[in-house]
């Protein structure tokens, strides 16, 4: 699984439009509304790197409200969520 982070910035006037319509889109699997030098940031998941332009470029760039995308690729993920469902085998208490 690839996961790329992608910052955004929309017309200040749509930004929870084009949140809700950015997380419609296949491919992306958060959406969050943050401060700072973005509006947006969503977190794009493909199986190959070929699907990040299909969803990236062709897609959320043309969702209306979307200003400008900055993109970074993960290459690996330390998050203890992450780890504790590498471990989980199922068993109930």
């Amino acid at each position: 699984m690839i996961t790329a982070i992608v910052l955004i910035s929309t017309a200040v006037d749509h930004i929870p439009e084009t949140a809700s319509m950015l997380a419609e889109v296949d491919g992306v699997s958060e959406v969050y509304s943050v401060t700072g030098d973005h509006d947006l940031i969503a977190l794009v998941r493909v199986s190959a790197h070929e699907q990040l332009a299909t969803v990236i470029s062709d897609k959320m760039s043309k969702v209306p409200g979307v200003v400008a995308t900055t993109t970074h690729i993960a290459f690996k993920a330390y998050s203890k969520h992450d780890l504790e469902a590498a471990f989980d085998i199922g068993l109930e208490d």
